[in-house]
């Protein structure tokens, strides 16, 4: 059975805005805001005594929240709250795109890494960025349309995590989303402010994103209800088929025809990287700081390494004494980000490309020397020096300037058993 291609008009909107985050250091002429603003809210502490989900949008939570109830884990809400975003919150994440996943057993402390980050089509090369000139695309001409579209792989992560972890049913973690996109949803402020930015214009170009996101020629305003009844019927397709169906099935080919006839900028992808994909489980990144273990995701991902450099040269200040709010503590904090992110970017990329000091990096000999760089009474010059972590010989490839880009979600989940 064929599915009709406008079945797929979320789902090829989530590919296409979120697969392309993978080639964003090929880039120039970076926009430094390449998703709206919408403001900032200040977090607050929360207590649970027996689980807790955090997400971007409360429509996730509740649904996740139901899972765990019901006695599903971690894992099981973990792929309800995705699915929800996916619908709910369209621009940051969905099934189209890629993802990481740390996993920690609260019972035997043994934690695992998931990478279903987007790879890049077989058929692509150098050159698949640079215009006829030779020289790098502009930004949004690089990002818009097929060219920039990676093999998708959250949804592969669900499957494997959900085989290894999961406690429910399949299919009983798709129903939220789908009930959600067929009986509607109320649009987000969030979604709403987003769509009304000069960026969200180039939504417009695409029929079904425009007749989706901007019905009637006006832009979905916050409190419109929502329906998606295409998305739910291909929720429903993977939530009774498996992920096979978006691999290797109809699904699949209807997305690699989407991106390679992508008007004015067509892709490579191809059904051959949608069936060859696969999700690899990684070692985490773990390092110790002040008496407790902080773990996270390695390479391809910059984050566990970022975050352990700057905890470790933040280790030798006393910022107790300081407190949370005090002007010397956020300046020292400021002041090890700069040096993380100055090694950041010369030596971390996709270490199964690139031979990327891990250890090195998060050496505490190495650390100890950087945080002497950090002084109380003055900032340090921009961009900060790298630094020279041990084995790092075979590192030395090229500073990456590219810009930290905002378009993405982040799920936290504790279920009952840690």
């Amino acid at each position: 059975m064929r599915i009709p291609e406008k079945s797929f008009s979320a789902l090829g909107i989530a590919a296409l805005a979120a697969a392309f985050l993978i080639f964003a250091p090929a880039l120039r002429a970076q926009d430094a805001q390449p998703e709206e603003s919408t403001g900032r809210v200040a977090s607050q502490a929360t207590h649970a005594e027996r689980f807790m989900v955090a997400a971007a949008n409360p429509l996730a939570v509740g649904a996740g929240v139901d899972v765990l109830r019901d006695g599903g884990s971690a894992i099981d809400a973990m792929i309800t709250v995705q699915l929800v975003l996916n619908l709910v919150e369209p621009q940051s994440s969905g099934i189209g795109g890629g993802a990481f996943l740390l996993h920690l057993d609260g019972a035997s402390g043994e934690a695992i890494a998931y990478d279903g980050r987007e790879t890049a089509p077989m058929a692509a090369d150098g050159g698949l960025f640079l215009g006829a000139d030779g020289e790098p695309l502009g930004f949004w001409a690089a990002v818009v349309g097929g060219r920039s579209v990676g093999t998708p792989g959250t949804l592969r992560l669900m499957e494997t995590a959900h085989a290894e972890h999961g406690r429910l049913p399949w299919a009983r973690l798709f129903q939220p989303a789908i009930a959600l996109a067929r009986n509607g949803f109320e649009v987000s402020p969030r979604l709403a402010g987003l769509l009304e930015g000069s960026r969200a214009e180039r939504l417009r170009t695409y029929p079904e994103a425009r007749n989706y996101f901007f019905p009637g020629g006006q832009a979905l305003q916050a409190g419109d209800r929502l329906t998606n009844p295409e998305f739910a019927d291909t929720l429903s397709l993977i939530a009774t088929s498996g992920a096979d169906i978006f691999y290797t099935g109809e699904i699949g080919l209807d997305i690699v025809a989407a991106v390679r006839n992508a008007e004015g900028n067509p892709g490579l992808l191809a059904q051959e990287d949608l069936a060859a994909y696969r999700v690899i489980a990684r070692e985490p990144v773990c390092h110790p700081y002040r008496g407790r273990r902080v773990c996270g995701m390695g390479p391809p991902s910059s984050g566990a390494l970022t975050v352990g450099q700057i905890l470790g040269m933040l280790e030798h200040f006393d910022l107790a004494s300081m407190g949370p709010d005090s002007a010397d503590a956020w300046h020292l904090f400021a002041e090890a980000s700069k040096l993380a992110y100055a090694a950041r970017a010369l030596y971390m990329a996709d270490a199964d490309v690139v031979p990327v000091p891990t250890r090195g990096l998060l050496d505490p000999a190495y650390l100890t020397g950087r945080a002497q760089h950090i002084s109380l009474d003055t900032a340090m010059e921009t961009p900060a020096a790298a630094g020279n972590p041990p084995w790092r010989e075979a590192m030395l490839y090229a500073p990456d300037a590219s810009m930290e880009l905002p378009g993405t979600s982040h799920v936290s989940i504790v279920d009952a058993d840690g």
